[in-house]
């Protein structure tokens, strides 16, 4: 997306958030399920154009895919090519399935010690002198909604704490910003610092 110009990023970001776009004054509502993937490339690169935080914001995760490893790397310089592969993968749920999953994951419950304890890391967000800005209450959503899909995932029909650690880099890699590297690459993953300074209640 920091390919786009900001009036692409503009109407993307429209999508992901109200689930409609516009055309020439008149609205359109998307499909549902709906949901975008997007790719980031360095900022430093000509021609890109970096996403203010507040647009950040949006975005549930953002997950480092990094190299493949050894075996799939050889799968990739002598299997067939990918794009031809992708012909022929044949889908795992439909979409009632998909949006029954979603409807589980809100069902999912999260106690109000565990909200403490999310609570607890948003404020500390807020008052240490560490961050440039601190997590935005719609982090504060992000973060409980990824770590009830995370306790779905493992089986369970409540959320505990080790779920909110288990999801917490991906929730605010993105989100929260080192005051002294602000403007600048960005430095160390803030998740460590805070698992480190943030009890569980």
């Amino acid at each position: 997306m920091n390919r786009a110009t900001p009036k692409t990023q503009s109407a993307l970001l429209e999508a992901m958030e109200e689930h409609q776009v516009t055309i020439e004054g008149e609205t359109r509502p998307l499909p549902s399920p709906f949901f975008v993937v997007a790719t980031q490339n360095p900022s430093h690169l000509v021609g890109t154009f970096p996403l203010p935080e507040s647009q950040l914001d949006r975005f549930l995760m953002r997950i480092h895919l990094g190299y493949p490893d050894r075996e799939a790397e050889r799968g990739l310089l002598s299997g067939v090519e990918r794009r031809e592969i992708i012909a022929t993968i044949s889908p795992v749920m439909d979409c009632g399935q998909l949006m029954e999953l979603q409807r589980k994951v809100r069902a999912v419950h999260a106690a109000p010690a565990l909200l403490d304890y999310v609570q607890a890391i948003i404020a500390h967000t807020r008052a240490s002198p560490y961050y440039e800005h601190g997590m935005s209450p719609r982090a504060g959503l992000a973060l409980v909604h990824a770590a009830r899909a995370w306790a779905l995932l493992g089986g369970r029909g409540e959320v505990i704490p080790e779920d909110v650690q288990a999801v917490l880099s991906a929730v605010v890699g993105h989100r929260l910003r080192s005051a002294q590297d602000y403007g600048q690459a960005q430095g160390a993953d803030p998740a460590e610092r805070i698992l480190d300074e943030v009890a569980i209640p």
